[in-house]
């Protein structure tokens, strides 16, 4: 969500599946063999397509110049891998209004004698179920009706949906296939970009972001990671002394594919750019790691725990000449400067994008929620103290500074902290943070604060309904 918060929200969803019947794997396979018996194969073709499909967005830039990236690949219980990829595109190729949505997705049926091929792929990869009272077994269907809201209704013009995917354009022209014995027409089509499905020969499906608080949903299903079971073990020992830990075990299924995926050690995850994640910590207060088997004297002779991401910030603001010149919010640092794990310091970037997210501190933290506040507002600040004097004035706490320079006297920022907080929590979340700004920094007018963020916190009811 900080990509979010740098360049936006994502212009672009796409999902791509690996399709077993690819000649560079079929023309791979022995006699007699099946694609499903080479999980090697599978792996290897797809993170060559994939590949081809970067190479496509990020330099060919059929969508346009690409600003942020991100896509994960899973791996579905029959063992196909598939990759979801969001992007965010540049302020001059902004998708921004329905025209420029039909130019890169489509969810008719193409003219079967101008586009032929195009055509067969549609209905190879392209059309839903048939579900519903057709098909009442099939996966999608949740509590009798279709889960991803097939068939959708015809539509002469796309137009922007709430909260949801654009309405694309299903015009009622009479086009019709049979599958299955059922006829389906356009009210069927999956989403889909004509160039990159006669590329692929693939399921490739296109979507368009139109509205921000779509975003939210979209990064937590891209992460959700792996669809994990509980269950619990029963002995038939009896034992006096329960050991839960024992007894109650997860587990997942891993596919031959996704094995293979990660015996190759290919990529699963990949964000452009990277996303520093910043340390907050008050005065000699920072996390200490190191290995359980380290003679600790020795450890404390050689290593200097004193020196953190943050001290390091302040002593560059000190000494560096480029940090004094740019004057930056600690946030902002990691575009400028590279921080060294193995030496503890921060030098000058030379390539490669990166931004910064400072960690989330929740209200009840206290003075390290203070120190927080502080750093999103001073630039270029040098060590904890200069953040303690205000006007000359050395103050005893960061709550007492941030008072002194008035970023206390409303409630102003405590709807930071709720904006903030609004672009990645999902509701429940949300909740339990207003609760928590309630009781530690006692609002001056909590209805207004209620009123202004009331949709955001009962976003999940409203879907429900």
């Amino acid at each position: 969500m900080a990509l979010v918060q740098k360049y936006g929200k994502p212009d672009i969803f796409l999902t791509m599946t690996c399709n077993p019947a690819w000649k560079e794997i079929q023309e791979n396979l022995k006699y007699h063999e099946k694609s499903q018996d080479r999980p090697d194969l599978l792996a290897r073709v797809f993170r060559a397509k994939f590949k081809m499909l970067k190479a496509e967005i990020l330099n060919k830039q059929i969508f346009g110049e690409v600003a942020a990236c991100v896509y994960v690949i899973e791996f579905q219980k029959r063992g196909f891998p598939h990759a979801h990829l969001l992007l965010i595109l540049k302020p001059g190729h902004k998708l921004l209004n329905p025209e420029s949505y039909d130019k890169i997705v489509c969810a008719e049926l193409p003219d079967k004698d101008r586009y032929p091929h195009l055509y067969s792929l549609v209905i190879k990869h392209m059309i839903h179920g048939p579900c519903g009272t057709m098909d009442k077994s099939c996966p999608c269907i949740r509590d009798g009706t279709c889960k991803n809201r097939y068939p959708k209704n015809f539509c002469a013009q796309t137009t922007h949906g709430e909260d949801t995917y654009p309405y694309y354009r299903r015009r009622d022209d009479g086009k019709s296939i049979r599958v299955r014995r059922f006829t389906l027409d356009n009210r069927w089509v999956v989403p889909y970009n004509p160039y990159l499905l006669a590329l692929f020969d693939c399921h490739i499906n296109v979507e368009i972001c139109s509205t921000l608080k779509l975003v939210k949903y979209l990064y937590k299903y891209v992460f959700k990671g792996h669809d994990l079971v509980s269950f619990k073990i029963i002995s038939c020992e009896s034992v006096n002394d329960v050991d839960e830990i024992r007894d109650f075990q997860k587990g997942r299924w891993v596919s031959p594919p996704e094995a293979f995926w990660r015996i190759y050690e290919f990529k699963l995850s990949e964000m452009t750019p990277a996303v520093y994640t910043l340390q907050v910590h008050l005065p000699d207060q920072q996390f200490v790691s190191f290995d359980k088997h380290s003679d600790l004297l020795q450890l404390l002779s050689k290593v200097d725990f004193s020196k953190t991401m943050l001290t390091q910030f302040f002593h560059m603001n000190r000494t560096n000449q480029r940090a004094q010149t740019l004057k930056c919010f600690y946030r902002d640092f990691p575009e400028h400067f590279v921080w060294s794990p193995k030496y503890k310091e921060w030098t000058e970037r030379k390539r490669r994008k990166v931004i910064g997210r400072m960690v989330t501190v929740s209200p009840k933290e206290g003075e390290r929620y203070y120190l927080r506040l502080l750093l999103t507002h001073i630039a270029g600040p040098t060590p904890f103290e200069a953040l303690l004097s205000v006007n000359g004035q050395r103050l005893a706490s960061f709550r007492e500074s941030a008072l002194a320079l008035g970023l206390l006297q409303s409630d102003a920022y405590i709807e930071d902290t709720l904006q903030e907080a609004v672009a990645f929590q999902m509701p429940s979340s949300l909740r339990l943070l207003f609760a928590t700004l309630l009781v530690y920094c006692s609002p001056t007018n909590p209805r207004l604060l209620w009123e202004n963020f009331e949709l955001d916190l009962s976003a999940d009811y409203h879907h429900r309904q």
